[in-house]
């Protein structure tokens, strides 16, 4: 099908399956909605014309016309819809995590090899434009070195029950340290509280260790007095930073340093240069490359074999929270 639409049925249309579903009938690729709630359905059916509905994810699976599954339902339930998808011969792109589990992980992305379906993890900062082009710098080498990577998301909300604040936000910033740093940590180490529900940790701070110096540390918590998106990347030649909240001028370049003079380390403060990206939403960027990947039968940029490194960092810095921050090797 290497024109027209591409029917792609959607599992989840809850907080943020409703993006994907907004996104995938503007496109023109949405087919079907399967949700367990009524009221869900009924919004879809109001919303999204010809677009059929089920409460029932086998009538997805039994649909000839569907080519592929996005799944948007509660992570927990990510591994199971997956493995059914993959099992009934559908290309799936899978909301992060892939899976909650590094076995159930690497059962689908085994699964995708044999069955030569097409596998995909919704990482979807790494296609946002301002992220690609960071990536880039940093490819040529124009921060030099990369000393350490700091984030922090953070937010008052959206509290969830079914995973800790580490499984619903930290994935984005893992994601996106493993893409710049080119390399898996060595060792992960976690401390976590929880204030609001038991066993439910509302604030994570991470550290992670790379070859040679590099570091990268995450902070992460929904029990906060203000938003903020942002990331930090500090080389041996130039700095970036990359604030995802503000609305332009999301990266900034920072020609400053340390040079050494004398035997004394001296401060050097030049050029900061701001960058200004097309109004694209990355979601929108992260589907049409699905779409594409299944049309071509390439192997997409966030393939299974991306989305299981990010569940291994994930599992490493939980069993860390778990050894009240001891470091865990991978």
């Amino acid at each position: 099908m290497p024109f027209g639409k591409l029917p792609v049925g959607l599992a989840g249309c809850g907080y943020w399956g409703r993006n994907l579903a907004r996104n995938l009938y503007q496109m023109g690729h949405l087919h079907a909605v399967c949700d367990t709630s009524a009221k869900a359905l009924k919004e879809v059916k109001a919303s999204y014309r010809g677009v059929k509905t089920t409460r029932d994810f086998a009538d997805l699976l039994k649909d000839t016309k569907l080519k592929a599954v996005a799944v948007a339902a509660p992570a927990a339930d990510h591994y199971d819809l997956a493995r059914r998808a993959l099992l009934a011969g559908k290309d799936v792109f899978v909301e992060k995590p892939l899976a909650l589990r590094v076995p159930q992980a690497e059962e689908l992305v085994e699964l995708a090899r044999a069955r030569k379906r097409v596998l995909m993890v919704g990482h979807i900062l790494e296609y946002h434009p301002a992220i690609l082009k960071l990536k880039g710098l940093v490819d040529a080498g124009e921060l030099g070195d990369i000393h350490y990577v700091y984030s922090n998301r953070l937010n008052l909300g959206k509290v969830r029950q079914e995973e800790n604040i580490l499984w619903s936000f930290a994935p984005h910033d893992i994601s996106v340290i493993l893409l710049l740093v080119g390399a898996m940590p060595e060792w992960a180490s976690t401390s976590g509280q929880h204030y609001l529900q038991h066993d439910v940790a509302d604030v994570t701070m991470t550290c992670l260790s790379f070859p040679g110096k590099a570091r990268a540390h995450i902070f992460v918590s929904w029990l906060h007095p203000f938003k903020e998106q942002k990331l930090v990347v500090v080389g041996s030649k130039k700095m970036a930073v990359f604030d995802d909240v503000i609305k332009e001028g999301k990266l900034k370049i920072f020609d400053k340093g340390i040079e050494w003079k004398d035997g004394r380390p001296v401060t050097r403060q030049t050029a900061e240069s701001t960058l200004f990206f097309p109004e694209t939403e990355p979601l929108r960027e992260e589907l049409a490359h699905f779409v594409e990947c299944v049309r071509s039968r390439k192997t997409p940029r966030t393939d299974g074999a991306n989305g299981l490194r990010v569940l291994r960092v994930l599992d490493a810095c939980q069993r860390s929270i778990a050894g009240n921050g001891q470091p865990v090797r991978l």
